[in-house]
């Protein structure tokens, strides 16, 4: 018996028994789509409510995905090791270089009047997302340490790639 591919297994609970049917999926369910932007925004900014809000969704929603989903919350996993990651090597290049933005201040027929450099380092918000996750991610870095021994690729390729992003950021302002 051929299964239409409109319908998808989910679970019936009812009079304390839970059974398996196949029903067709929820309009308001989750999409392909759905699930690579939120993944996405996600790893962009490691906060579950932006990138639920993002695709039109609630953040409760997003966490009973990541309950109910295996491969979802394996993926949840990984988006946010990359922001966390993101956000180290962000919080490395503000130390090593600093930010610079510049004022400038023009008068009433639009001349520049001042123009003043000013260096900025307030990366208090970057500090509590650390401080939030430094322990999933240690544990996660372990787990992943184990599994491909000490110096394994995945090390070796982040250090690489924090490395060449250094020479590039130096090479282009000739130090």
């Amino acid at each position: 018996m051929a299964r239409d591919k409109a319908l998808v297994p989910q679970r019936q609970e009812a009079g304390g028994t839970s059974s398996a049917q196949m029903r067709q999926r929820r309009k308001d369910g989750w999409s392909k789509a759905d699930e690579a932007t939120f993944l996405a925004v996600l790893a962009e900014t490691c906060n579950a409510s932006e990138a639920a809000r993002q695709i039109g969704k609630g953040r409760t929603s997003a966490y009973r995905r990541k309950k109910a989903d295996p491969g979802f919350a394996r993926a949840w996993e990984e988006a946010i090791e990359m922001g966390y990651g993101e956000i180290e090597l962000m919080l490395m290049r503000a130390v090593l270089f600093g930010s610079e933005t510049e004022e400038i201040v023009t008068d009433g027929e639009g001349a520049v009047k001042t123009r003043k450099v000013k260096r900025q380092g307030n990366p208090a918000v970057a500090l509590r997302l650390l401080t939030f996750y430094r322990d999933r991610m240690e544990r996660r870095r372990a787990e992943q340490a184990a599994q491909e021994g000490p110096g394994g690729p995945a090390a070796i390729a982040q250090v690489d790639a924090l490395f060449d992003q250094i020479r590039r950021r130096r090479a282009a302002e000739g130090s």
